[in-house]
């Protein structure tokens, strides 16, 4: 089990952190003395539980845990605290456990026993998409590397289209706006989508999409996706868009103005 601690505080930071190193079911425990140190981490690692401080100057624990939660759904929240008064708003993120300090290893290991008990039996989903920012996609916790910029590019569109079947004609006019689909650039895409689907099966996600009667389609089932989080109305999925939506791909415009005006028209109610 994978744990990070995060306290703006660097003392007490390492002392949880030496004191989760003795706790025999975490593996690896990481520190962070910043929020967004911790939320870059967890953009490209995977974590099982994170134990934070509540009262931080650059964030507080508690929209630090609905953050992180937006990258890590089934991630365990433990608050650990000098102020007992900030236990009842606590709770409005929904914490797994809350201790106040100073705690000792035995208290520690107990509740970090329970916390973190059963999550073996959840069958969380192996297939990750990160949409807000910088477009990643990830199985079991590991960011996949593509050998083609456009074939990223191409599952970032797929992605985008929420399981809609797309005609390559399409799909190839908005990777390539300036271009004419001319029998030359269909041969280069046929190579692309070879690419994404031979890059798919090489991390064992060969199924993701669907291509078939010159159409091209996300299983979008298969993903736990921010993006369709948001669209579902769910609370830490708001709180983490940024106003970034799969940076550097002029097509994603669109969502990204739709996605403004629901937050905007959120804030106004």
């Amino acid at each position: 089990m994978i744990a990070i601690c995060v306290d703006d505080e660097p003392l007490a930071m390492e002392y949880t952190v030496s004191q989760c190193r003795q706790i025999p079911l975490l593996t690896e425990v990481k520190g962070f003395v910043s929020a967004g140190e911790a939320l870059g981490w967890v953009r490209s690692h995977r974590a099982d539980l994170a134990i934070l401080d509540i009262s931080m100057p650059e964030m507080s624990g508690i929209v630090l845990a609905e953050k992180l939660k937006a990258f890590l759904p089934g991630l365990r929240i433990l608050f650990l605290t000098a102020y007992r008064e900030y236990a009842f708003e606590a709770y409005s993120a929904h914490p797994s456990g809350y201790l106040l300090k100073p705690v000792s290893l035995k208290k520690l290991t107990e509740e970090v026993t329970y916390v973190l008990s059963g999550i073996q039996e959840e069958k969380l989903p192996r297939i990750r998409a990160r949409t807000f920012g910088n477009f990643e996609l990830f199985v079991d916790g590991a960011p996949l590397v593509f050998p083609r910029s456009k074939a990223k590019e191409l599952l970032a569109y797929l992605i985008d289209r929420e399981g809609a079947g797309v005609s390559r004609a399409l799909a190839f006019s908005v990777l390539f706006e300036e271009e004419d689909y001319t029998r030359k650039r269909q041969k280069y895409f046929d190579v692309i989508v070879r690419t994404l689907r031979d890059t798919l099966e090489e991390y064992g996600i060969g199924d993701l999409i669907g291509v078939g009667g010159g159409t091209l389609r996300v299983h979008a089932e298969m993903l736990d996706c921010d993006l369709y989080r948001f669209l579902k109305g769910d609370r830490e999925a708001m709180r983490a868009y940024g106003g970034e939506y799969m940076n550097g791909y002029p097509w994603a415009g669109v969502r990204e103005a739709g996605l403004d005006w629901t937050v905007r028209d959120r804030e106004g109610q």
